[in-house]
């Protein structure tokens, strides 16, 4: 299948000048952080329940060049955000909603700080992450980090990317041997610990665990993982009738991240109630309230004692993990059209059960239906803000891209107009998993 056309030589050599620039270094010496974005065919909102996932990584991502400071200190730039972030691996980190309120700063003796001037969290809640673990940090990293070029990465797992990419880097400074599985709950303790937010560990498997061209089934209960191959490797993303399919990203404009978002960790919370509601229906009162520890036999025994939202998310788990199953098999045998239907109806019912989709990414699903060659369609990532992903045929993507962009550009032209047009509808290919290339490789 080749390989993956992510990261060019370009971009690595001009991360690595602005490396030596800001570390007085030779470039030989600095080393890449490749941190792939992700999307989820199928698998959408369970695998903070223990459900089955499906998850592939993309050419796109998250590059974060470094060395090793020669001491604690950590100083890092951003290609897209403004003002250094400087701190040291030896202070103690504690949770971002520790907040003295009186004074104004978090438990870190850090001022309060909102939206983009507070980069450097993820860099923070990396060394928070593993100070838990109980690994001692003596080396800090001087850093440049950039994402891809005029891409609004919201809802391809940019933070998971982020937050991966400072956890290799801090490791790999340190000398530090950390397995794949230890780092997916070391970002998780990134994102639930750190900063709050009670998502599951989809994301950072599919960036540790991918494989170019393969994709990635993960049983979230069990943490067991498998990679599945399409029939026909040498022909890509083929059909048994021999078309080739690629993946399109349809961006909505919307921004507001997840963890100002209270919508995202209501919903796991409904989850959570409606698997507490069945369990003691079922006299299983004592396990864990998670959708995965509820037999299907006792959902559909008891599942009319929920009320109708409690009703609508058990729904959408229990069908959504069926069609993850019956998608592996299409992916699997090379049916890519059924492969898509699946997606489809994973945005319907993430739409009608889970009720997660705003109005302009409820408006791109529609359209990419609609949309000329696309045989599956649905939100990547929460559904409150970000883009949503398709297949589609090869033969129809370029028309494909033109019928969306000019299609949501009606409907939504305030946010269309935000956005730049060569980057709003894209076309993507499979990438490979998270790995850091040394300076002198």
């Amino acid at each position: 299948m080749g390989k993956p056309s992510w990261p060019s030589e370009d971009e690595l050599n001009g991360i690595k000048t602005i490396v030596s620039e800001m570390s007085k270094r030779s470039k030989e010496d600095v080393r890449i952080v490749v941190s792939p974005y992700r999307i989820c065919p199928l698998g959408a909102h369970i695998d903070h329940q223990g459900g089955n996932v499906s998850a592939m990584a993309i050419n796109k991502g998250v590059l974060l060049g470094f060395v090793p400071s020669g001491d604690a200190q950590v100083v890092l730039r951003s290609a897209q955000f403004k003002g250094d972030v400087n701190f040291r691996v030896d202070e103690n980190q504690y949770p971002n909603h520790f907040i003295n309120k009186k004074e104004g700063t978090n438990a870190n003796g850090h001022a309060k700080l909102k939206d983009d001037n507070n980069w450097g969290r993820y860099a923070r809640g990396a060394v928070y992450a593993l100070q838990q673990k109980e690994h001692c940090l003596s080396q800090g990293i001087i850093g440049y980090i950039s994402g891809s070029d005029d891409l609004d990465s919201s809802g391809l797992s940019s933070s998971a990317a982020v937050g991966l990419a400072y956890l290799l880097a801090l490791e790999n400074a340190n000398n530090l041997t950390i397995s794949p599985s230890e780092n997916i709950e070391y970002d998780r303790l990134i994102e639930n610990g750190y900063l709050g937010l009670r998502n599951g560990i989809l994301d950072q498997s599919a960036i540790l665990l991918s494989s170019y061209g393969c994709l990635l089934h993960m049983n979230c209960k069990t943490k067991d993982f498998k990679l599945i191959r399409p029939l026909d490797m040498e022909s890509s993303l083929k059909s048994e009738t021999q078309k080739e399919y690629q993946i399109l990203l349809a961006f909505s404009g919307l921004k507001q991240a997840l963890t100002n978002n209270p919508g995202y960790n209501h919903r796991v919370a409904e989850c959570q109630e409606a698997a507490k509601i069945l369990l003691n229906a079922s006299g299983n009162s004592h396990v864990e309230p998670l959708l995965c520890n509820v037999e299907q036999e006792t959902y559909e025994a008891h599942k009319s004692q929920l009320e109708t939202n409690l009703a609508k998310r058990a729904e959408h788990y229990f069908s959504e993990n069926t069609r993850v199953l019956q998608g592996l098999e299409a992916w699997a045998s090379g049916r890519l059209e059924d492969f898509g239907k699946l997606i489809a109806a994973s945005g319907r019912s993430s739409i009608v059960n889970y009720e997660c989709g705003a109005e302009p990414l409820v408006q791109l699903y529609e359209i990419l239906l609609r949309a000329p060659g696309v045989c599956g369609a649905r939100f990547s990532g929460a559904g409150f803000r970000g883009c949503c992903l398709a297949f589609v045929d090869a033969n129809y993507a370029a028309e494909a891209v033109d019928f969306v962009w000019t299609e949501y550009t009606k409907v939504q032209p305030e946010l269309a107009a935000q956005m730049n047009p060569e980057t709003a509808v894209l076309i993507c290919e499979p990438g490979d998993c998270a790995h850091i290339i040394c300076g002198t490789s």
